[in-house]
């Protein structure tokens, strides 16, 4: 079950690949991490889904990552009367705290920390920045403000306030009830929506623990500013370009987008490149000529993954979508300018004894162009420092623990497996090579580049490497 690609896929389980049978196509068409979207579906939906990869995982002897995604805070204006309200540019209108159905002079908008931010001049967007007012006077309980792009609402709609940060958690009662629920099932990742400081992440972690690995979803100008000390305390990060593209200028989100893999590559973070990747495979059995070149532009910067969502959630093509984006990774990794793109963007190096063994042990590997680079890691540090050099090399990641090995299933270039402790250089040798040759990666004579830490069993001491001839 050996990828013949470095980036990972992840993909939304939805409607149109729920079932058992859609999951293990969706796995054989390249599927390395499955995404269940808590801001659909009931919790009892989730679990059948969970219990059906998991039974997967024990079929194909892979372990398969599941992420669990948030809700978080959602911010919408209530219903309107009749449904649909037509806003012309220029006119007035009015946002109330209170009420229902409401006119143009009283929009329920029932977020009294909206109330508490905003002041005159700052806009807000609605229905995905379709339509755009400016605020022009505030009281206590009703926001005037003129329409600068018109357009129709509907009942909840949902609104963006770029620039402004609000005094939100991201975790709501719902999302607290459903992280409970997901790490009770034993999820391995959770995304956190919403995100907008580092305190955010601290609160999650205090609930999460070490239960399972916390994902910042980038969709807010706010995580922008604080971003090292977000990718810091976070164990991996998505850039979540829909709501991020919503509340900055389209034209600034692939900058964005490229800033953040250099600082999630630099902090030794996995990161997602996520929203409308392959939009028109929903319905189209074939992407346009644009969205395959955006999936190759996350490729060619250095993403761990990329991920489907409508794609594969509530698409016509879901495993259609996949096996296009797992032959579009390949064709990248396999281009000829690939390796030289990559090497241009690294980040540096870190000052650390680890990150220089770890650089120095994709080194070697080039150098003698060993078939594999075998890195024992208890909690994942080892293989991840390996990644962040990008080697042209394999990564064979040996663990004896179940829960890193399916993390893994996220991070660039790595092919985990599930494996005892070694207790001695030679033991940690033979089974280097052992599973070198079962796993695929090298034949007899190859040579194997290992990295580890020493004494064993110390969790992300990585500080030797070891020469290997299979």
């Amino acid at each position: 079950m050996r990828r013949h690609r470095h980036a990972k896929i992840v993909a939304t389980v939805g409607p149109a690949t729920n079932s058992p049978e859609m999951l293990r196509n969706l796995f054989l068409a390249g599927v390395d991490t499955f995404r269940l979207n808590f801001s659909h579906g009931v919790q009892e939906d989730h679990a059948r889904v969970h219990a059906a990869i998991r039974t997967l995982e024990k079929e194909v002897g892979r372990p398969i990552g599941i992420l669990q995604d948030l809700q978080g805070p959602k911010i919408r204006v209530g219903t309107v009367a009749g449904g649909r309200l037509d806003l012309v540019a220029g006119e007035t209108i009015r946002f109330v705290l209170d009420g229902a159905d409401g006119d143009k002079n009283a929009i329920p908008l029932r977020h009294p920390e909206i109330f508490a931010a905003v002041v005159p001049g700052q806009d807000l967007l609605i229905d995905d920045g379709r339509v755009r007012v400016r605020v022009t006077g505030l009281e206590a309980a009703t926001i005037t403000a003129e329409v600068v792009t018109g357009g129709a609402i509907s009942n909840r709609k949902g609104v963006n306030l770029p620039g402004t940060l609000l005094d939100l958690s991201p975790l709501t009662e719902k999302d607290r009830a459903d992280l409970a629920f997901g790490l009770e099932l034993g999820v391995d990742w959770v995304a956190l929506s919403f995100v907008q400081r580092p305190s955010d992440l601290i609160e999650a972690r205090g609930i999460i623990g070490d239960r399972a690995g916390i994902m910042s979803k980038i969709e807010k100008p706010q995580a922008l500013e604080r971003i090292e000390d977000i990718i810091r305390l976070s164990d991996a990060v998505m850039v979540a370009r829909g709501d991020l593209g919503v509340e900055i200028p389209h034209e600034d989100v692939p900058g964005r987008q490229k800033e953040l893999i250099r600082a999630c590559r630099l902090a030794v973070k996995p990161v997602i490149v996520a929203t409308q990747m392959l939009d028109s495979m929903v319905g189209s059995p074939a992407p346009t000529r644009a969205e395959a070149s955006d999936v190759a532009t996350a490729i060619y910067d250095g993403a761990d993954a990329v991920m489907l969502s409508a794609e594969s959630a509530t698409g016509r093509y879901p495993v259609e979508a996949v096996g296009m984006m797992d032959r579009i990774i390949r064709s990248v990794e396999g281009h000829k300018l690939y390796h030289s793109l990559i090497a241009a963007s690294e980040p540096g190096e870190e000052e650390t004894p680890p990150h220089a063994v770890a650089t120095a042990t994709a080194d070697l590997a080039e150098a003698v162009k060993a078939a594999a680079i075998v890195a024992y890691t208890a909690s994942g540090t080892t293989a991840a420092r390996v990644a962040r050099k990008r080697p042209k090399a394999p990564i064979l990641a040996l663990t004896p623990n179940l829960a890193t090995s399916r993390r893994l299933s996220l991070l660039w270039g790595a092919h985990s497996v599930l494996t005892r402790d070694v207790e001695s250089y030679e033991e940690m040798t033979a089974n280097a090579a052992h599973h070198a040759r079962t796993e695929g990666f090298a034949e007899p004579n190859d040579i194997i580049v290992t990295t580890a830490g020493i004494p064993f069993h110390t969790t992300g001491n990585t500080n030797n490497i070891r020469l290997i001839q299979v």
